[in-house]
């Protein structure tokens, strides 16, 4: 089984590469703890889509710690690589988005697969679900989603992003992009549209479950985001967007798993002292061993 991890963005309201900060009690990044969870789960193909900067430092830094029967492969999610058969001319430096970082791995992955962002913390309950889930799928058009509380991934310095979902009988039915929510007067509110949440929506946080179907789709959708020149210089295909379309389109079903995970991130510095105690206290009650890859 493969893991995905998407390490490529830039973190521009955390200050620094958060990717790479040393947050676990032997200064582990925050990656190393879900690739722990997923090797725990019987996972032993790792893939990581990071930038052209970053891929000598990860690829020498993972191997010296990861088993020697888990594959390893380290990409860079390029702006220049895009369909065969578009011509471009941008001036664009940002990526093309989380679909697309997702896209840079078609060439080594052929089968069923997790997505997850490298900076975010998802809990050990939340692999090993993504785990059944994998070995007991029949069909190769059902997706699954595993999903949070919104009230449980919020951050108190400032707002965040969040994929709401609509779930009828386990299934998502939709899922919309908020961009700016945050808790005010004891409300969830997005300040973008002024919509009120219900605390207890179910919300993505980037951990998808998939299969290489999805490569093909991307690329088209790709093609056409292509087309539109308002897109060239900082628009991004994000993930739910796509699978949101292969929803609507009748490619995929997406089945909702319950995390029954605590989840944590740091979108901002700020975030960074939680972070750092609670894999303190994860480590203590010997949830993991200190170092990591001891």
């Amino acid at each position: 089984m493969t893991l995905l991890l998407m390490a490529a963005g830039s973190g521009s309201r955390y200050g620094k590469l958060k990717q790479f900060d040393d947050l676990g009690p032997a200064k582990e990044f925050l990656m190393e703890f879900s690739i722990s969870d997923a090797l725990k789960n019987n996972f032993n193909h790792i893939v990581v889509i990071t930038k052209s900067a970053n891929k000598t430092f990860l690829e020498t830094y993972l191997s010296e710690r990861l088993p020697g029967n888990v594959k390893l492969d380290v990409l860079v999610q390029d702006i220049k690589d895009i369909p065969k058969g578009v011509s471009l001319i941008t001036e664009r430096e940002k990526p093309w988005g989380t679909a697309h970082a997702v896209w840079t791995a078609r060439n080594v992955i052929s089968g069923d697969f997790v997505i997850i962002n490298a900076d975010d913390y998802y809990g050990q309950n939340a692999f090993q679900g993504a785990a059944e889930f994998m070995k007991n799928n029949q069909s190769s058009s059902n997706f699954a989603l595993v999903a949070y509380s919104l009230k449980n991934t919020l951050s108190e310095f400032g707002s965040v992003s969040r994929g709401v979902c609509k779930v009828e009988n386990k299934r998502l039915k939709s899922i919309i992009e908020r961009t700016k929510i945050l808790e005010k007067n004891t409300q969830i509110i997005d300040e973008d549209s002024g919509v009120i949440l219900d605390p207890n929506s179910a919300v993505s946080m980037n951990f998808w479950i998939c299969n290489a179907s999805i490569f093909n789709y991307i690329e088209a959708y790709f093609k056409k985001f292509l087309e539109n020149p308002d897109n060239l210089e900082k628009s991004e295909i994000y993930l739910p967007f796509v699978t949101q379309e292969m929803m609507e389109n009748g490619h995929i079903t997406v089945e909702v798993i319950e995390a029954k995970s605590n989840w944590f991130g740091v979108t901002y510095y700020d975030d960074k002292e939680l972070a750092v105690t609670t894999l303190a206290e994860l480590t203590n009650q010997g949830a993991y061993s200190t170092p990591l890859w001891a």
